[in-house]
């Protein structure tokens, strides 16, 4: 039988009935979201750990011999009220107890929000905590108070045992740093944080439709790129894959990744076939798997994106051949892959800083702040050192009005001769882990005659908000200097 062993602190033995009460603290400790700290069990003195690395769904959760690895750190996930989610920093995946019954497996899974997944904090003696389920009111120990690698951890009735209790040491040390590029050969990137991962994707100018993922943001410059989707073979937009984005939207079988991107036939001059097209996740995982979804329209156009006003959808993208110039439009999606109604014009090359070398405006990117609905796009011609990014505001109530845009008359973000960046342009936004910080991945050039290929990288940089509640890029920063790494890394 599994003995069970209560700590004198926690008992009170009535002698006249044997009844034993168990009374436990009320407090509740306190973390920083999105610091990685390592789980010490008071009993055995062993962390918590993904045992054998593992990074599926699944994976069971042990403890073993103390080592600081990426498998022995977790980030709070702060889940309102009091209740977290604890995040494996190795596998990006969260804690998960599958049922309410007693020595049930802790495992990881995919992030899905729910009491199964959720914890919180109680004190216990000594400056240890306990972790409480919402789902079952049961606490996480160490079964069978086992000491040894390896043991089972799982849940039981709240005794406030030593088998119970963890010690949160938090693996604060120097700040993270890292440098630019993250990417070399990563023109028109697209950067999103997911589950614990750094997720990017670039034009690829192939078949191919590519993603690598990293922990870290300096990760990402030595991590494999991953082939996602081949479009070879395809009747129409098999090849030349550029501009490539993947949203969280949702779909008619819940939240899904919608993986927009131009592509054209497979001829000596790309530009009159390219096409836009978009992909569909199984899962919620950005890596996929991947199905083909839709084609976006028959005419030649580029760089879609997403935009999100209220509950309505958007796509924007590039279009030209009406004598305006590289223009910008706007159209309503009845859902992440079908257009409906006629679309409109969001931005035209009408000022001078937006016509050197050629006259375009492209790449139209949502940005949100504070209830202001903003769209950052670059201007001039990639060809040319001038690429740069503009910036449009939404001032009224309806996006495909074209009265209710107003273009700022000075660019955002541009070369920046004495860092030797040139070209700065066609730009995506994420957040830091934490969901403190605001950061923006670009593309350019380290010379002044780089050109619109591949020879373009990809660059990240932390960016601030203007008394008014637009966006402060600063300027772009010179490869190889050191930067921190974003806040929860």
């Amino acid at each position: 039988m599994k003995k069970r062993f209560l700590t004198a602190a926690a008992t009170m033995v009535l002698a006249v009935t044997g009844t034993v009460a168990v009374t436990t603290s009320a407090e509740a400790a306190t973390v920083q979201v999105g610091t990685p700290y390592v789980l010490v069990n008071r009993n055995s003195g062993k962390a918590l750990d993904v045992y054998d690395l593992a990074t599926g769904d699944g994976a069971p959760i042990n403890q073993y011999a103390r080592n600081d690895g990426a498998w022995q750190q977790w980030r709070f996930l702060d889940s309102g009220g009091g209740w977290y989610r604890v995040q494996s920093v190795h596998s990006g995946k969260v804690l998960d107890l599958p049922t309410t019954a007693d020595g049930v497996q802790l495992v990881q899974n995919t992030d899905r929000g729910d009491a199964r997944q959720q914890f919180r904090l109680a004190d216990s003696a000594g400056g240890h905590v306990r972790l409480i389920n919402r789902n079952s009111g049961k606490a996480l120990e160490v079964w069978e108070w086992s000491t040894a690698d390896g043991a089972r951890v799982s849940q039981y009735q709240d005794l406030d045992g030593a088998n119970q209790q963890w010690q949160l040491v938090a693996l604060t040390g120097a700040a993270r740093t890292f440098t630019n590029p993250i990417k070399r050969n990563g023109p028109d990137p697209w950067l999103q944080h997911h589950n614990g991962y750094y997720h990017l994707a670039t034009t690829t100018w192939n078949s191919t439709i590519t993603m690598r993922r990293a922990t870290t943001l300096a990760g990402l410059a030595t991590a494999a790129d991953q082939v996602i989707f081949n479009l070879a073979g395809r009747p129409n937009g098999c090849c030349n894959m550029w501009a490539p984005e993947f949203h969280l939207l949702d779909g008619p079988n819940g939240k899904r990744w919608y993986f927009y991107y131009t592509a054209g036939q497979n001829v000596s001059d790309y530009n009159p076939t390219q096409r836009l097209h978009v992909l569909e996740s199984a899962g919620t995982d950005p890596m996929g798997p991947y199905t083909f979804k839709a084609d976006l329209g028959s005419d030649w156009s580029l760089d879609a994106s997403v935009l999100k006003v209220g509950s309505s959808l958007y796509l924007m993208a590039t279009y030209g051949g009406d004598g305006a110039g590289q223009s910008n439009f706007i159209q309503r999606l009845s859902n992440p892959w079908t257009l409906s109604g006629s679309r409109s014009r969001l931005s035209s090359p009408t000022l001078s800083w937006e016509r050197q070398t050629g006259a375009v405006n492209e790449g139209p990117e949502p940005l949100y702040h504070d209830g202001k609905v903003m769209v950052v796009y670059s201007a001039s011609a990639c060809w040319g050192p001038d690429y740069k990014l503009g910036l449009l505001t939404l001032t009224g109530t309806d996006p495909l009005n074209p009265a209710h845009w107003t273009k700022k008359s000075t660019p955002v973000f541009q070369r920046n001769d004495a860092n030797g960046v040139f070209a700065p342009g066609h730009n995506g936004f994420f957040k830091s882990p934490d969901g403190t910080e605001d950061w923006i991945v670009y593309h350019a050039n380290d010379s002044a005659g780089g050109g619109c290929d591949m020879n373009r990288s990809t660059r990240a940089q932390k960016f601030t908000w203007n008394a008014d509640g637009t966006p402060n890029f600063g300027t772009p920063v010179r490869l190889g200097a050191t930067l921190t790494a974003p806040a929860g890394e």
